[in-house]
């Protein structure tokens, strides 16, 4: 079914005002999640509605948090989110960060102890729009524990995603979103509410056999596989450290099975701060051109940069409206509906 952008966006936002955010914050986390829907991340998007008001009930997230700054120098800064929403206490920590980097030309922001971040590219391009290169390692502890380790079978390690942005002057920034993992636990989410498949090569069930049916991955239980074998594992790995053990948080561990808390270690980087943001921009963008140019292996084919498929999934959503499978919409209007929301 398809659902108009500004009735899902007043929908959401009235869902978390009743649920206990504030105005601001209830804004803030409808915006992330309806953007996510926006730009073809569904797994990212509204479905998460249900999880995050039960995680608000149980205490496993709070509301109207401000993150603290536990330890600070002129160009990094150590982030506690205490476990609030983390639409709110991410923009927070991201805020920071541009406003660091745009006095000292580079800045490091460890955030620890944040709720679920949502979708990533959006810290990415919220900083690019402020004119920031910037770059970002994610980890999941305790209940975000999804993925197997090359050659393994076992849950070891979180989905970790990672973020970059690059503003371009006159021209669309670069924004490069992924993870190091085969699928977001959230696609798998998706699949099981529709009704179908995951692709070949994401999957695996509790005795390390490849499948296709999400319901595995949930009830087996199953696990997630690396990106590109043992280099997405490498690179997983890489992203615990950083977002995990740097930020002060923890690692993927399942002693903290409890709650979903996200790490975020972001790099922000002025290019004003490195010669001539203009010279830099007209590199990127005669580079950019070049690999365009390239032939195409179909005839029809094109190139396409990171971040140009949201952009155009965007568009075309605010003009046709997002899709939303039937079971996801009734997760939805059933949790509005406990909350006193009408449809």
């Amino acid at each position: 079914m398809l659902i108009r952008y500004d009735e899902l966006l007043a929908l959401t936002q009235e869902i978390f005002a009743a649920a206990g955010c504030g105005p601001e914050e209830a804004e803030r986390v409808a915006h992330h999640l309806v953007e996510a829907n926006l730009t073809g991340h569904d797994s990212h998007g509204v479905i998460r509605i249900p999880s995050y008001v039960d995680w608000l009930r149980s205490g496993k997230v709070l509301a109207n948090k401000t993150a603290s700054v536990v330890l600070e120098s002129e160009a990094i800064a150590v982030v506690d989110g205490e476990f609030g929403m983390g639409q709110s206490v991410g923009e927070q920590a991201v805020r920071l960060g541009v406003e660091k980097s745009g006095r000292h030309g580079v800045s490091v922001i460890a955030l620890r102890n944040s709720g679920h971040l949502g979708r990533i590219g959006e810290w990415a391009l919220m900083a690019a729009r402020a004119g920031r290169i910037s770059l970002h390692w994610v980890n999941t502890s305790g209940a975000g524990i999804l993925v197997a380790p090359f050659g393994g079978i076992n849950r070891r390690v979180s989905a970790n995603p990672i973020a970059a942005g690059v503003p371009v002057e006159e021209a669309e920034p670069l924004i490069l979103d992924i993870s190091a993992c085969t699928i977001a636990e959230g696609k798998i989410r998706v699949a099981l509410n529709k009704g179908v498949p995951v692709p070949d090569g994401c999957l695996i069930d509790g005795r390390g056999r490849p499948t296709n049916d999400p319901r595995t991955f949930y009830a087996d239980p199953g696990a997630i596989l690396p990106i590109a074998g043992h280099k997405g594992y490498g690179l997983g790995i890489i992203a615990e450290m950083l977002a995990g053990a740097l930020t002060g948080g923890s690692c993927s561990n399942p002693e903290n099975a409890g709650r979903v808390a996200n790490g975020m270690l972001s790099i922000y980087l002025d290019p004003a701060a490195f010669g001539s943001n203009a010279e830099f921009s007209a590199e990127a963008r005669r580079f950019i051109a070049w690999v365009k140019s390239s032939e195409t292996v179909t005839p029809d084919g094109e190139i396409l940069m990171p971040g140009d498929v949201e952009r155009r999934n965007r568009a075309r959503h605010l003009r046709d409206g997002i899709d939303l499978d039937e079971t996801t919409w009734g997760q939805i209007t059933d949790t509005a509906a406990n909350l006193g929301v009408a449809r």
